[in-house]
């Protein structure tokens, strides 16, 4: 029998390889994209919900009802669609791993966010029906209600990051978060606005 000892075979290393991801390589990128799929088939069920009670009434909104007020909203989308200004200039500012800007960038989103969610009190002081007047009340404060719960935890999320990233070095991970929040922010601006339209626009069209 052979005394001669097993040799060890290396068949490849990974001591090259990155210890980050960015964009679509990084996992957690993924897991953002999956989180907005499902919060976006909520907003669907949502707006199919106020389609079906629209649907089902004599009109629309029902007698007695009036219509929203499409001053506040109008600001609000205004300033809402606005604030993709400097989040995709904090996108850029990620790519270009330039610390100082992102930190400033994110400081602007966190007084952006705070201002969207005044304007939207305003907003909903504006809708003229109460919650719980009616079937077409409570869809509409239902719509309302979800997208400025959104608004909230996005301000949420990206004040905390704002903090950290003042206390802290910006390191790889850190960059993909900041990347992760302005995909996320993109998204509730994006779903804001079939929202505004159905609240605003259809029954004033229909």
């Amino acid at each position: 029998m052979s005394g001669e000892a097993n040799e060890t075979v290396v068949v490849g290393s990974l001591a090259d390889l990155p210890d980050h991801a960015e964009g679509s390589r990084h996992l957690v990128w993924w897991g953002n994209l999956g989180f907005m799929a499902i919060e976006g088939m909520g907003f669907a069920l949502a707006a199919v919900t106020y389609l079906y009670l629209m649907s089902r009434g004599d009109g629309w909104p029902p007698p007695g009802d009036s219509l929203p007020s499409l001053g506040w909203s109008g600001v609000f989308t205004a300033a809402l669609l606005l604030s993709e200004v400097p989040n995709l200039w904090i996108l850029r500012q990620v790519k270009a791993k330039d610390e100082r800007r992102v930190r400033r960038g994110m400081a602007l989103a966190t007084g952006m966010g705070v201002l969207l969610l005044v304007l939207r009190g305003f907003e909903l002081a504006h809708l003229n029906v109460r919650w719980d007047a009616d079937a077409y009340g409570s869809v509409v404060w239902l719509l309302l209600v979800l997208h400025t719960t959104h608004v909230a935890t996005e301000l949420g999320d990206t004040a905390v990051q704002t903090l950290w990233l003042y206390t802290h070095k910006i390191g790889n991970a850190q960059f993909a978060d900041v990347e992760d929040n302005a995909n996320y922010w993109s998204f509730v601006v994006a779903t804001w606005l079939p929202l505004y339209g159905l609240v605003y626009w259809l029954p004033r069209l229909s």
